[in-house]
């Protein structure tokens, strides 16, 4: 087995990835299309591949019918819920209230990510959260070499927003599934470069690059970061800006899908 070359592809999947998904990531069909022939060119080179899958059921935190107005009404997806307005009435949790405020207070704490609403997307079992088809034609082609891809599921505890594929945004003391994944940890940390790509680059890829930061940096000084294979949430962009700068101050390395291997 070589320890060369791994890759970890951060929820190429179609609701993110397809024009027709419910939360499709503006140019990620691009991005899939360009990650496909990275893979293709460069099969022989990789080593591993680790994709990962947003895996959420219909009653997340994250989605609108986990919470209403005064008048019954679900939020529309893209509301961000704070905890003062949920204080105020002005939202309620439909489910779980005494976890929902803690999960606010938490995260408003935390300062990193405000709680958005998005639409009901990545749900377990549905189309959406299906690989997009031209990644997986790349991994049916790469397995066939007699490899295997490692899927990575993120996202099922439903009162915690999980971005990061390490860990979820506030980890829950007795669900192992929120905390930090040292399994995966270990296994990227035995390649010698890890080529990151995904969607989406300000929300889960940019997460999973800062918990590699924070919590292993002996994995990040090993991420390759593909620049050409990931695109931002329209308008969010800024809010994974200042991880990548700091990536940049780290040394991490940045290339693209064109530049091959390293």
């Amino acid at each position: 087995m070589n320890y060369q070359n791994a890759m970890l592809i951060i929820d190429a999947q179609y609701d993110f990835c397809n024009p027709k998904g419910s939360l499709f990531v503006q140019g990620a069909d691009q991005d899939m299309k360009r990650l496909q022939a990275f893979i293709t060119n460069n099969a022989t080179g990789i080593d591993h591949i680790c994709v990962t899958l947003d895996s959420h059921p219909v009653n997340d935190i994250s989605h609108p019918a986990f919470w209403m107005d005064k008048n019954g009404n679900y939020p529309a997806p893209f509301t961000q819920i704070t905890l003062r307005e949920v204080k105020a009435g002005e939202w309620t949790p439909r489910f779980f209230p005494q976890e929902a405020i803690k999960y606010l207070e938490q995260l408003e704490s935390q300062g990193e990510f405000p709680h958005f609403i998005w639409p009901e997307h990545c749900l377990i079992g549905s189309q959406g959260a299906s690989l997009d088809e031209h990644l997986m034609d790349a991994l049916r082609v790469w397995t066939r070499a007699g490899k295997y891809y490692q899927a990575v599921t993120k996202g099922t505890y439903p009162l915690t927003e999980h971005f990061g594929i390490f860990m979820a945004q506030i980890p829950v003391a007795d669900r192992p599934e929120t905390q930090l994944n040292q399994g995966l940890l270990r296994t990227l940390e035995r390649y010698k470069n890890v080529y990151l790509a995904g969607e989406a680059k300000s929300h889960c890829v940019a997460t999973s690059l800062r918990q590699a930061m924070r919590y292993a940096p002996a994995l990040a000084e090993k991420i390759v970061i593909l620049e050409d294979a990931m695109s931002d949430v329209t308008g969010l962009g800024h809010l994974g800006t200042p991880i990548y700068d700091e990536a940049k101050k780290m040394g991490i390395r940045f290339s693209t899908t064109q530049k091959g291997l390293a």
